[in-house]
């Protein structure tokens, strides 16, 4: 029996309909280059996909998220995962967000118990992105 931790989170894939508008947008907004791009013939349960892996630095090759295509499907639906980002500036991050046709919602919110300000925004394609300053 294994007595210490038996898997760690390390990448999240956001299922996307078109690649390349979603890889601009988040490249863009967040700060992100794209990295490795593949096609699988045979890629998830023997279904075609094509992904793209969005990393912190041009010459790294993987990252913490992935945006990823089935081939032979409808667009997915967009809240069935949210996306979590930290930033220095909120107000700047959102505008970003509006520039590159995302979508703020409602209002920022200040949680000072932890210490955050918190704001939802949906990317071009609907996906639900969480954006949380830290404040000092």
């Amino acid at each position: 029996m294994t007595t210490g931790r038996v898997a760690t989170l390390t990448f999240t894939k956001l299922v996307v309909d078109d690649l390349d508008a979603m890889c601009d947008y988040y490249c863009a907004v967040f700060g992100l280059h794209p990295g490795t791009r593949e096609r699988f013939d045979d890629g998830v349960g023997g279904e075609p996909i094509e992904e793209v892996a969005l990393v912190a630095k041009p010459e790294d090759l993987f990252g913490s998220i992935s945006l990823m295509k089935f081939e032979s499907r409808p667009p997915p639906r967009p809240d069935e995962v949210i996306l979590g980002f930290t930033t220095p500036d909120l107000p700047a991050l959102l505008d970003r967000v509006r520039r590159f046709g995302g979508a703020p919602l409602g209002k920022v919110k200040d949680i000072p118990l932890h210490g955050i300000r918190v704001a939802f925004a949906r990317d071009p394609e609907g996906h639900l992105c969480e954006l949380v300053e830290l404040q000092a």
